[in-house]
Formats: structure tokens, sequence, C-alpha cells
């Protein structure tokens, strides 16, 4: 059944098509919710076709690391709920958790996303430091893509909590209440390979047969910021010319929902 089902969605590609209907090119459905959260400093909800996910922001003031003394800190977590896919378990971080919060963290941490130094309170003392929360709510394939769109929205719709020099209040917020400061705004793209074909936003019977992934990270501008190659089979220079080239090609196509 599975070499079946592998040569069912090889004769699909062959054919330019995928079993929605989509062209091989061709995103879901794509919906960016910010501001869900009252109790996180920012919030976003992305849902694409039916994978669903969640991102959270938190800022408190900690010490800053020895070696980036008037820079604040960043931390990104994924948590992939067994409620959002059978075959993900409750307990500590799996690998695909781990590999998913360090795809997006490089996208966001080598663009230069945040402008940690303006996070400094205190040089070599006192930071603000962000810890991010992804939770998948619903897993239908291309977790990567909805996750770093969620993280960006949630980024973007984050604001500062108050601070006296002893004390962050949360609650206090007002219209004059500051937004995170960010210098970029990339978007990420992660191009799949089955076969000789290359697609975006694999569905979960897709992604099963996926042999090599490829996550493009874009700034604004079509800079490359990050690259981050997935899967268990290699890719030429030529699969990798081609898959960045997709990829920059659809970030403009995401960057439209942020």
């Amino acid at each position: 059944m599975d070499k079946e089902q592998t040569n069912h969605i090889l004769n699909f590609l062959e054919k330019g098509i995928r079993f929605d209907g989509r062209k091989l090119d061709e995103y879901r459905q794509i919906k960016v919710e910010k501001g869900f959260s009252e109790n996180a400093e920012g919030s976003a909800r992305v849902t694409i076709g039916d994978t669903i996910v969640f991102a959270g922001v938190k800022l408190s003031v900690g010490e800053p690391y020895p070696d980036t003394p008037n820079e604040g800190t960043m931390m990104i977590n994924a948590e992939l709920m067994p409620l959002s896919n059978p075959d993900f378990e409750p307990g500590p971080p799996a690998i695909q958790a781990i590999e998913l919060a360090r795809v997006v963290d490089r996208g966001i941490r080598e663009s230069g996303t945040i402008d940690t130094k303006k996070l400094c309170i205190k040089k070599e003392e006192k930071v603000w430091s962000i810890l991010i929360d992804i939770c998948t709510v619903n897993d239908d394939g291309n977790l990567f893509d909805a996750s770093a769109l969620a993280v960006l929205a949630a980024l973007q719709d984050t604001k500062m909590p108050s601070y006296n020099g002893k004390i962050v209040d949360y609650k206090k917020k007002t219209k004059d209440t500051l937004p995170l400061n960010l210098k970029k705004i990339p978007t990420s793209c992660t191009v799949s390979k089955i076969g000789n074909h290359f697609i975006v936003d694999p569905v979960h019977e897709e992604e099963e047969k996926v042999e090599a992934r490829l996550t493009v990270e874009v700034e604004e501008d079509g800079t490359l910021c990050a690259l981050q190659k997935g899967g268990d089979k290699p890719l030429t220079a030529e699969d990798i010319d081609n898959m960045v080239g997709i990829g920059i090609e659809k970030s403009k196509e995401l960057r439209k929902f942020l």
C-alpha cells in the first residue's frame, strides 16, 4: 500500500497537480489572526488549509549573556501537541519539535529581525528576555511555514509591558504602549522534493513521501538570510538553485499575510 500511495502521488505530480487539485507551487488557503491571547504580550494564530498553529510571546527581565552584555535574549520553543497529530507523544520535546524550533529561530536570528540592543535595560545587568512558544493545534502538513508565519505575526503584535526598574507590570497597557522594535520581517518558504518534483505546502500524506526539503528564509528586499536542509536524501546544486528560486518567489506571496 505504501508503494502504491507513492506511485499515486508521483502520477499526480507528473501531471502538474496535487491530490486536492492545487498546482505544485500553490499554497492552500492561508489565514493569519493576531492578538487572540490576553495573557501574552503578543500572539497569533495561523491556519494553512487544515493545519493550525498558535504562537505566543512572553517578555521578562533577566540577565544578559556574558558575550552580549548589552543585548536582550530570545528563545523559541515548539510543542507538538498529541491532539494535533496521533504521531506526537507527550513528554520532553521530540526531535521534530527541536528541529521546528531551530528552523524558525534561525530565520529570526540570522535576519536580525529583533533589535536586541534596544532590549538592554542596563548593560551587563538587566535586559529584556523574549520567550516565544509555538503550539500545534492541528497538523495536516507544513508546520514549518505555518509556525514561521505565526511567530512573525506574534512578534508584530507584541507590546512592551511596563517596567519601573523593579517590577514588570503586565497589566498596565495604554494606547501609548510601545510595540516591540522589529528591524526586518523575513518570510519562510519550505520547498519539498518528491521524486523529481518540487512542491510547496505539502499535506500530511505528501509530507510522508518527501525525500528532502529546503527552508528558504527571505528578507523584504529578496535577500537570503537563512537556508535549512531537511530530509534523508541529498540535494544537488541544481536542486538547491531551483528550490531557492521557488522559495524567493513564494515568499512574496506569504509576506502579504503579515
